[in-house]
């Protein structure tokens, strides 16, 4: 589901840029325009919200060879780029190519990896049927995690049931292992073996958005912003941060930092804004307290595993579960509406299979230029 910003900030000026500059004597941020044109915005309140991007290793060819997974563009690519994979597999006949096509690798065992080989491993399984010589080759999926358990954030058992429902349709999980190197049609584990792919997907964690190095405002060891129990930012008075961005205090005494998970970064919105209220005195400032009241990991279609308070969930329920949770975080009735009656339309039906790279990628007018582009297919 995608919200326009100016749905849900209808009573707020929006301006599109990235920040490069702050100077906090005359309050003001410099920020360049999608034109690259540079602005000065004055602020008497700041609040900063970057979020975070993929963390990234001193991998040899990580950043060539591997696709993050934090935006839905690295989505729709990842979509395509696995259609792609069967269309070419289906079409060669060196097994060798068949190989490195038809073999996917997922680097990490958190939510997003676990979540991601899930899905794109059952949409692939469905794609595969309309490929007869890709589908008589087979398929490889690995995921990778170097610590030795998936899903660090959940119940050791809710882990362990999503570890046997992946082994179960195929996919190699190998715990306490790390990638060594990458190439365009390889990867190497830290146990010397070489596996021949052309898709490898990071999901090795995340950290704070890098343009936050431009705001001069303290930070922790891992990048993000240092703030209170009431998210303000200290020796500033009137900064606030929050969610990935932020290293945020949590309340169980067991953990220092809040996760970086929508269900705090949501919550902290909330406390933020009365903070910010509380400063131009109205109403009193209150402190983060929010603990989470559970967790959700999808396991493809109909299959997931959640925890809610004592309460432990797998396959169906667990999945209507979390469909219903995220159905109740999307902003407006309207688009609430409209997911319901497209989810529920969509269960009778096997995946779609249409491949949407060309989107926003229009085609050339030269004919020489479709030659080139490839547009004709046999």
């Amino acid at each position: 589901m995608v919200t326009p910003l100016r749905d849900v900030l209808s009573h707020s000026r929006l301006r599109i840029g990235a920040v490069t500059a702050r100077d906090p004597a005359r309050q003001v941020i410099t920020m360049v325009d999608q034109e690259g044109h540079e602005h000065e915005c004055r602020y008497d309140r700041l609040v900063v919200a970057h979020g975070s991007v993929s963390r990234v290793l001193p991998i040899p060819g990580l950043e060539e060879h591997a696709i993050g997974f934090k935006s839905l563009s690295d989505a729709i690519w990842l979509r395509n780029h696995v259609i792609q994979c069967l269309e070419m597999a289906d079409a060669t006949d060196s097994p060798r190519e068949r190989d490195e096509l038809l073999t996917f690798v997922v680097v990490g065992g958190g939510y997003a990896g676990l979540e991601a080989l899930a899905e794109v491993q059952d949409f692939a399984a469905d794609a595969i049927e309309q490929y007869p010589s890709a589908r008589l080759h087979g398929m490889q999926w690995m995921l990778v995690e170097a610590m030795d358990r998936v899903l660090p954030e959940i119940d050791l058992s809710l882990a362990e049931y999503a570890v046997r429902e992946l082994r179960s349709r195929g996919i190699d999980i190998r715990l306490g292992t790390t990638l060594e190197e990458l190439t365009a049609n390889s990867v190497r584990l830290a146990t010397g073996e070489v596996l021949p792919t052309r898709t490898v997907v990071w999901t090795a964690g995340v950290t704070a958005h890098p343009s936050i190095r431009n705001l001069g405002l303290p930070t922790d060891v891992r990048g993000r912003i240092v703030a209170d129990e009431y998210l303000r930012v200290p020796s500033e008075d009137n900064v606030w941060a929050l969610g990935d961005c932020a290293a945020v205090p949590d309340p169980r005494p067991e953990v220092e930092f809040c996760p970086p998970t929508s269900q705090h970064a949501v919550r902290q919105g909330k406390t933020a804004g009365r903070n910010v209220a509380a400063s131009l005195g109205i109403g009193a400032p209150r402190p983060f307290r929010y603990k989470s009241m559970g967790q959700f990991a999808n396991l493809g279609r109909y299959k997931a595993v959640a925890k809610v308070f004592r309460f432990q969930l797998r396959g169906f329920p667990a999945w209507w579960l979390a469909r219903t949770y995220h159905l109740s975080q999307i902003p407006g009735t309207a688009r609430k509406v409209r997911a319901v009656m497209d989810w529920t339309v969509g269960l009778p039906f096997q995946r779609d299979i249409a491949e949407v790279g060309t989107i926003g990628q229009p085609r050339p007018l030269r004919a020489d230029a479709y030659e080139r582009a490839g547009t004709h297919r046999a």
